[in-house]
């Protein structure tokens, strides 16, 4: 700051000396007398010039006619200007001027610019020695009250610093916290609340994934064990094929474990757009082949505008939605007796589209309605291979993309409807370009 007060300074002097020399340039113009151009009396000692040449003041006169008539012995060869005050450079050094025009004669008085800048120099000089006197002084001032208002800041690094790795709680809000870092420490506390979640998450997934993983496995190893005692031959159809339902159902949970963590891992949907239409036909053809080994009816029904082209482009991530269609289609396939049906339905609205699996099944006990969607929750009537973890995922990536998952028994009480609500559409316009629709498929 200081040394822009000290330009400033310097640049105000320097104005101020330029407008006080071009006045002493104009008033010698004006007062020079008509018989300057004689030599006798431009060469001899006259109060008209006294202080001129100490200002190294030139002065040229031109007649009428454009002759020059006078110019001071200290001037050199110097080029007549127009009329007024100009700048000039000549021979390597800048000048100012004044031309002044009168009846029978033109009078230039010139001046170097160096005069100006020594005489700025010296008028800024008597300011700035007492501005150079309190320079220390500020800096002092200033270290002093940038430690002091850092004081908090520091205190804040340290408690940081101090806390363990298992310490994820918030910064105290009723600490002295500074106004301008106050949005820092808010932003430091969400992402220490978002990465305490995401821990969390981890460790109930680590412990979850230990639980869940012991049993297949254990009875897999009994098995083993069993066979083993009692002399089992390896080429025992019924042995090797409870071994291999031990290992499937081992298989998929891990499957399941490693979806749920990854769809765990995001809070929001990645933006995009999916063709809900192509997801449906892709799962609906990739699980075809499992549901024609039990004789199920698998189909895909659209109503509404969901049967036109790009109807059911819908906001979020087309891996996660496949994820959770998948995971509905299976759940309802692997708990549907052979020979039944299950219907994969699109409904597109004015906003948002709806997605409904609905298959003949057993349903779910009333009673078990409200805690299906919890991992690791299987209904009391439920059988064969499974997890319990599929309707949790299709639970959470409904939410991530804010939709939300309903399930319910039918109305004639002859299986189980899935609907995922909530799936808003991509108005149309340029984020729809490049989507490519899917066809209406059955199996």
């Amino acid at each position: 700051m200081s040394i822009v007060a000290g330009y400033g300074i310097f640049r105000a002097a320097r104005e101020e000396a330029n407008e006080l020399f071009d006045y002493e340039l104009r008033s010698v113009a004006v007062s020079l007398p008509q018989s300057v151009a004689a030599d006798e009396l431009a060469n001899r000692q006259s109060a008209d010039f006294e202080g001129l040449q100490d200002d190294h003041i030139v002065i040229q006169v031109w007649d009428a006619s454009g002759h020059p008539t006078y110019q001071s012995a200290s001037g050199g060869i110097l080029l007549r200007q127009r009329t007024g005050f100009e700048s000039f450079e000549f021979a390597g050094h800048r000048y100012r001027v004044y031309g002044l025009r009168q009846a029978s004669r033109f009078v230039q008085i010139l001046q170097p610019m160096s005069v100006h800048d020594e005489l700025a120099l010296k008028l800024a000089s008597r300011t700035l020695w007492p501005l150079i006197g309190i320079l220390p002084l500020e800096i002092a001032l200033v270290l002093v009250v940038v430690k002091r208002a850092l004081r908090p800041v520091n205190a804040l690094s340290n408690s940081l610093a101090e806390r363990s790795l298992e310490t994820l709680s918030p910064i105290d809000p009723s600490k002295v916290i500074p106004v301008e870092i106050r949005p820092l420490v808010d932003a430091l506390n969400d992402l220490l609340n978002r990465l305490d979640s995401a821990l969390h998450a981890q460790r109930v997934f680590v412990a979850d994934a230990a639980h869940e993983l012991r049993t297949p496995l254990t009875a897999l190893k009994l098995q083993i064990q069993v066979a083993q005692r009692d002399h089992a031959r390896l080429d025992d159809g019924d042995l090797l094929r409870k071994l291999e339902d031990r290992v499937n159902r081992a298989i998929h949970l891990v499957q399941q474990l490693l979806t749920l963590a990854r769809e765990d891992a995001e809070l929001k949907a990645r933006p995009g757009a999916a063709n809900l239409h192509r997801v449906a036909t892709q799962v609906v053809s990739d699980l075809s082949v499992l549901a024609e080994h039990k004789q199920i009816d698998l189909g895909l029904e659209c109503f509404g505008a969901a049967a036109t082209e790009d109807a059911a482009i819908v906001m979020g991530d087309e891996t996660s939605l496949i994820t959770m269609v998948t995971n509905l289609v299976d759940n309802a396939i692997r708990y549907t007796p052979a020979g039944g049906r299950v219907d994969v339905r699109l409904h597109a609205r004015e906003a948002d589209v709806a997605l409904e699996v609905v298959d003949n099944g057993r349903g779910i006990p009333p009673a078990d309605l409200n805690r299906v969607m919890d991992r690791f929750y299987r209904a009391g009537n439920t059988t064969g291979l499974g997890s319990g973890l599929g309707l949790a995922i299709a639970e959470k990536v409904a939410a991530k993309h804010a939709a939300y998952l309903v399930v319910q028994n039918r109305e004639d009480m002859q299986g189980l409807k899935v609907c995922v609500r909530g799936l808003r559409l991509v108005p149309p316009g340029p984020t729809t370009r490049g989507v490519r629709p899917a066809q209406q498929t059955a199996a």
